[in-house]
C-alpha cells in the first residue's frame, strides 16, 4: 500500500508497491528519500503526485485529502460583477491555479471571497501587513459568519479559515502547510521576494489565487510566482474599468521651474554624478549599475561623492519650493475635495504637515495614530493627509477624489497603486484628478516618463 502523507513542508509517499515506485521515480521534483526507502517532494506537488498515482490505477492512502478537501459548506450573499465572474470563472477553469490581476478598489476581496465559497475547503488568506490582515477578518468574519484565525499581529491562532501576514507564513508553513485546500495570496507579487517563495512551496493546498494589481515585476520574479501559484489569467487596468466601475479620471502633470539657488545646487550636484558615470562605464539603465556604484563607494572616494551627489540633486528636484507654492495654490483649489498627497520625503511630509497644518503619516507613525488618522479622513473630519510611501499598499485608505503626487520613484507599480487610492466610484459621478508635480529640466522627468 502506498500513503500520501505532509511532513515539514514535504509531501512524503511511503510505498512497497514497484509499480507505485515507477510512477513516483520519473515525476520532475520528486525524490528518492534513502531514510524511508519512499519518495518525497515539496509539497506544493502534493496535487502532482495524487493524480500520478490515480493515473497509474495504484491504490494509496490519501492522509491529506481528509484535511485540504473537507466540506465547509461556505456561501456568500455577493453580486458578482460580471468582470468579477469572468475573472472567477478563468480561474475555476484553469484547475483553480493562477493570478488575477485587478486595479484597486475593482473588489479582488469580493472575488476571493467567492473562490472561497466555490471550494468551500480550508483556506489560507496571505496578506502583506496586518492593516490589511484586520480587513480581511472583518470582511471574512461578516460574511461567513464563522471564526477566522489569524497567523500574525501577536496572535497564532488557526482556524478553518486563518488569515496570516507573510512573514508570519513564511514562518508557520512547513507545519500548517497540509491543513489548507486553497490558498489566496494577496499582493501576490510579494512572492518575488526569495525568502517568501517557500510559503508556496511548503503549502500542499492544490487551489491558489493569486490576487494583485500590477503583477510583473522590474527583476522578473513574476515568473517565478507564476511557477508557485499559476500563470496571469485575467487582467483588467483602471482604463478598462473606468467610468462604470471605477471612478472617470484625469492625469495632470504639472511642470514647476526651480528657483535660481536651487538650480545651481541641482546642476553643480548632477555634474558631479554624471561625470563619474562617463569615467566609471556605468550607465545606470539597470538596478545593477545602481548596486555597482553603492559597493565602489565603500572604497572609492570618487564613487562615495557621486552617490552623494545623486542624492542631493534628487533632495532638490523632488522636494523643491517651487513644489511646495504650487500645492499651495492647489489645495486652494480643491479645499472642498478630499485630497491625499504623496511624497518620497519623510522630511517633505513634516514640512508640508507644518506649513498647511494637515496630518502626516511616515513609517514613523504609529499604528494606533495611522488608524486614528484615516478614520478621522473617512468621517470628514479632516480632509487632507500627507504620505510618504505607507499608503501605497497594504492599507485600508479612505475614499479620496484628488491625488497630488509632488515625488515618488520610476516604479509603475508604485504609480498605479496611487493612482488607486483615488479611484472608487464617487456617488456623483465626478471625476478623480491625479496631479503630477515635476521639475523641469532634471533627471525627474526621465522618472516620471518610465513610471507611465
Amino acid at each position: 500500500m502506498t500513503t500520501l502523507r505532509f511532513e515539514h513542508g514535504t509531501v512524503h509517499a511511503e510505498t512497497d508497491a514497484a509499480e507505485a515506485d515507477t510512477a513516483l521515480a520519473d515525476l520532475p521534483n520528486v525524490e528518492v528519500d534513502p531514510r524511508s526507502g519512499g519518495f518525497r517532494a515539496p509539497a506544493m506537488y502534493y496535487a502532482d503526485l495524487r493524480d500520478a498515482l490515480v493515473a497509474a490505477g495504484i491504490d494509496f492512502e490519501d492522509r491529506i485529502a481528509p484535511v485540504v478537501d473537507s466540506d465547509r459548506s461556505l456561501s456568500t450573499t455577493y453580486d458578482l460583477r460580471s468582470y468579477q465572474r469572468d475573472a472567477l470563472d478563468s480561474w475555476l477553469d484553469a484547475d483553480s491555479r493562477g493570478v488575477v490581476e485587478l486595479p484597486t478598489g475593482a473588489g479582488k476581496t469580493v472575488l476571493a471571497v467567492a473562490a472561497m465559497a466555490a471550494h468551500s475547503v480550508p483556506t489560507l488568506v496571505v496578506v502583506p501587513t496586518i492593516d490589511l490582515q484586520d480587513q480581511w477578518l472583518r470582511e471574512l468574519e461578516t460574511e461567513f459568519d464563522v471564526p477566522v484565525g489569524r497567523f500574525g499581529g501577536g496572535e497564532q491562532t488557526q482556524e478553518s479559515i486563518t488569515v496570516s501576514t507573510y512573514d508570519s507564513a513564511y514562518l508557520r508553513a512547513d507545519d500548517v502547510g497540509g491543513d489548507f485546500g486553497l490558498v489566496v495570496f494577496d499582493e501576490v507579487h510579494h512572492l518575488g521576494g526569495e525568502g517568501y517563495q517557500d510559503i508556496p512551496r511548503f503549502l500542499a493546498a492544490p487551489a491558489r489565487l493569486g490576487l494583485t494589481a500590477t503583477f510583473e515585476r522590474p527583476d522578473g520574479e513574476h515568473e517565478r510566482v507564476a511557477e508557485l501559484v499559476g500563470r496571469r489569467l485575467y487582467r483588467l487596468d483602471v482604463d478598462d474599468l473606468a467610468g462604470d466601475h471605477l471612478a472617470d479620471y484625469e492625469v495632470r502633470r504639472v511642470e514647476v521651474e526651480l528657483t535660481a539657488a536651487e538650480r545651481e545646487a541641482y546642476d553643480e550636484a548632477q555634474s558631479t554624478f554624471v561625470n563619474y558615470l562617463r569615467s566609471s562605464g556605468l550607465s545606470m539603465q539597470s538596478g545593477s549599475d545602481y548596486q555597482k556604484l553603492v559597493m565602489r563607494s565603500g572604497t572609492d572616494p570618487r564613487a562615495r561623492k557621486a552617490l552623494l551627489a545623486k542624492q542631493r540633486a534628487r533632495d532638490v528636484m523632488m522636494n523643491s519650493e517651487a513644489k511646495v507654492d504650487k500645492l499651495a495654490r492647489l489645495l486652494a483649489r480643491h479645499r472642498e475635495d478630499r485630497v491625499i498627497i504623496f511624497t518620497a520625503s519623510t522630511d517633505l511630509v513634516y514640512r508640508i504637515s507644518r506649513r498647511f497644518l494637515v496630518p502626516p503619516i511616515t513609517n514613523e507613525t504609529g499604528t494606533k495614530e495611522r488608524r486614528e488618522i484615516l478614520a478621522r479622513f473617512r468621517d470628514g473630519t479632516y480632509d487632507t493627509v500627507v504620505a510618504a510611501n505607507v499608503l501605497d499598499e497594504g492599507v485600508d485608505v479612505p475614499d479620496a477624489n484628488v491625488g497630488i503626487l509632488l515625488s515618488g520613484s520610476g516604479s509603475e507599480r508604485e504609480f498605479t497603486q496611487r493612482l488607486g487610492r483615488i479611484l472608487r466610484p464617487k456617488s456623483d459621478g465626478s471625476t478623480a484628478t491625479l496631479y503630477e508635480l515635476v521639475s523641469v529640466e532634471t533627471a525627474e522627468e526621465r522618472v516620471a516618463d518610465r513610471r507611465r
